[in-house]
């Protein structure tokens, strides 16, 4: 199973894209109909306690594994093909340029000769996978091939935990690469269809916050900070006294003191909307650019109420909190109430859901 089998184009049978992230597990099943549109069959999601899984390490894997089993149950998924991703930080990924019209062995030979030289430690230690992009925009007679490297030990952590929930892995990913498959389907529903938009791109993970800046599905920029939604869920256990768990849940439901939105949200939302403001700024200051055309908010903290409104005043661009189901017929099981709550969060689920119908 290659990394990014997806990338070369083949169409799979049914899958379901599961997204293991420091907080949670995500499930996200997708359809076509005979023209072409997404269907949204099922999501579900299954949080995580904190310390299971620390900088996409998995740290307690029976738990992790039990958790994947729960949200399968909850989902109702009969699909046992599952396409997942590493995390970003796990891969290292490099394009090159080599001769169009090399066969399937000389391109491995000359793959491992080039990911020789920059992978900090032994080939025999390393999952390597790699694919043509296509021909080379700059040198003629040469095509840009994409390689990507990860510890063995890493990739079979992933393929593992997949076999122990009686799943049968068949792609592994880069979670960046799914988040960008799945906001390409929102760039393409704008004016103009995006073309030549300049779109910064937020996820606000768990602990971790990335900006990526995308312009006709290249990426100009990524940069991830150390904030996110675990923040608020301290400030509500440290003001009330819950543990963690407790605080996490109850700021899903909703279920918090009177005063929880004057002390507790409003300064919150303040704060991650200067932490955003502030990673544009450097964005703006690091490169040529000094303006984007939107900015899309991802993650489940993306529907704080207000956030959208806040982060467009500070930096005066129009902010949106992305639906990666935007336009997507639903089926009959999938409330249409919780798409509209949840599926901020699912971007990266969709994308590797999505892997299924690459062309």
């Amino acid at each position: 199973m290659g990394f990014i089998d997806a990338l070369l184009g083949r169409k799979h049978p049914a899958v379901i894209g599961l997204d293991i992230s420091s907080s949670s597990v995500k499930l996200v099943e997708l359809d076509q109909t005979a023209n072409g549109e997404f269907v949204l069959e099922r999501f579900a999601s299954e949080p995580f306690e904190k310390g299971w899984i620390t900088d996409g390490q998995i740290e307690k894997f029976d738990e992790v594994a039990a958790a994947v089993k729960r949200v399968l149950s909850k989902s109702g998924c009969k699909t046992r093909n599952v396409v997942m991703a590493m995390p970003q930080s796990a891969v290292i990924t490099k394009k090159i340029m080599l001769p169009a019209g090399l066969r399937e062995e000389e391109m491995e030979l000359q793959v491992e000769s080039e990911a020789n030289q920059y992978i900090p430690f032994s080939l025999d230690e390393v999952s390597l996978d790699f694919c043509v992009l296509g021909p080379s925009t700059t040198s003629a007679g040469d095509v840009e091939v994409l390689i990507a490297a990860s510890r063995k030990e890493r990739v079979q952590d992933r393929q593992g935990l997949a076999e122990a929930a009686g799943l049968k892995p068949v792609v592994l990913d880069i979670e960046s690469h799914a988040s960008r498959m799945a906001i390409g389907r929102v760039v393409a529903a704008l004016p103009n269809e995006g073309r030549d938009a300049l779109v910064a791109l937020f996820e606000i993970g768990a602990d971790t916050t990335s900006l990526k800046v995308l312009r006709d599905d290249e990426m100009l920029y990524d940069r991830d900070q150390a904030f996110g939604g675990s923040q608020l869920t301290q400030l509500i256990s440290r003001q009330y006294g819950f543990s963690f768990e407790e605080a996490e849940a109850k700021k899903l439901s909703g279920d918090l003191p009177e005063d929880y939105e004057t002390a507790i949200l409003a300064p919150f939302v303040d704060s991650l909307s200067q932490e955003i403001g502030r990673a544009l700024q450097y964005f703006f200051t690091s490169t040529p650019h000094h303006k984007v055309h939107y900015v899309m908010l991802a993650g489940g903290t993306a529907t704080l109420p207000g956030l959208k409104d806040r982060v467009t005043d500070l930096t005066g661009f129009a902010s949106s909190v992305v639906n990666p189901f935007e336009n997507m017929q639903l089926a009959s099981s999938v409330r249409e109430s919780r798409v509209r709550r949840e599926a901020p969060s699912y971007l990266t689920a969709c994308g590797l859901a999505m892997r299924r119908f690459v062309q």
